[in-house]
């Protein structure tokens, strides 16, 4: 028996009504994917492809046109624990605490504290004031914020608000983290110190995470798995398996694994996907 939770996509399609009488738009297109405990799944795809529709979807945002998702055991005592294409139990609804998600601006406080805004949702759910502030301070120590406990955010930098909401999602240990371009509005040396800080999290954690970029590099030195999704409707077309975070890791140099070979190769491949994928199709 393992207790190991594994999100599962099926099936999955969502149509916007337009209200002024429009023709609805469809955002996402059948699709189809399984994230398992461990996995850093990195989406990548043109801007409206449906990458944040995806993930809003994972966390209770917004709801299927049809299909469905889950989020639950991998295996109960041998068997399948979705069965026949359903379990109500395991199905996403809305919102919920398993499902921690960090937004592209951070969605701090600033009336509270750097620890008190990272404890904040163990407050909510009724834990004690002593063992929220020490699950709190032990993820600003993984985020490097142990000597920041009593700053208000407006006292930190970018980056550093990013490492608190990063840190407050972690401190609710969700099962899954869902990252919505957490870095874009970053500098491009703050941005790779947070991509190298985001994997020592992951590696520490052992979570699953689904992480959405626009960024072709990011996406490669970040994901276990790859997923590029099509112009709209956001189709999933590619799939990849990586381990160029692992190899980052191991060596601790991310400007060595970002000049590999392969890695310069397969940032060419995604590339021409990508832009073979935004070219207009040309009448017969």
């Amino acid at each position: 028996m393992t207790t190991e939770k594994v999100l599962k996509i099926q099936d999955v399609s969502v149509i916007y009504e337009d209200r002024q009488g429009g023709d609805p738009v469809t955002a996402l297109s059948g699709v189809n994917l399984e994230i398992e405990q461990g996995d850093l799944v990195v989406a990548l795809g043109a801007s409206g492809c449906g990458k944040t529709t995806l993930l809003n979807l994972m966390a209770g945002f917004i709801s299927p046109t049809q299909g469905y998702l889950t989020l639950g055991s991998s295996e109960v005592e041998g068997f399948p624990r979705v069965q026949l294409g359903r379990d109500i139990g395991d199905q996403i609804l809305g919102p919920g605490a398993e499902r921690g998600v960090v937004f592209q601006k951070h969605a701090l406080f600033p009336w509270l504290n750097v620890l008190e805004n990272t404890a904040f949702g163990l407050k909510l759910q009724g834990v004690g004031k002593q063992e929220r502030n020490e699950r709190a301070a032990k993820y600003l120590k993984l985020v490097g914020l142990e000597d920041f406990h009593q700053h208000k955010i407006y006292q930190l930098s970018g980056g550093m608000q990013q490492r608190v909401g990063i840190a407050r999602a972690l401190t609710n240990d969700p099962s899954i983290l869902l990252l919505d371009e957490p870095l874009g509005a970053l500098d491009a040396l703050t941005r790779e110190t947070l991509q190298e800080l985001l994997l020592d999290a992951w590696q520490a954690t052992n979570k699953m995470m689904f992480f959405i970029t626009h960024s072709v590099e990011e996406a490669l030195f970040m994901a276990s798995r790859l997923i590029v999704m099509s112009p709209r409707p956001g189709r999933i077309t590619h799939s990849f398996e990586l381990d160029f975070n692992k190899r980052f890791l191991e060596c601790r140099d991310a400007r060595a694994v970002k000049s590999m070979p392969d890695f310069i190769e397969m940032r060419e491949k995604i590339l021409s996907i990508i832009h073979q994928d935004e070219e207009p199709e040309v009448a017969a």
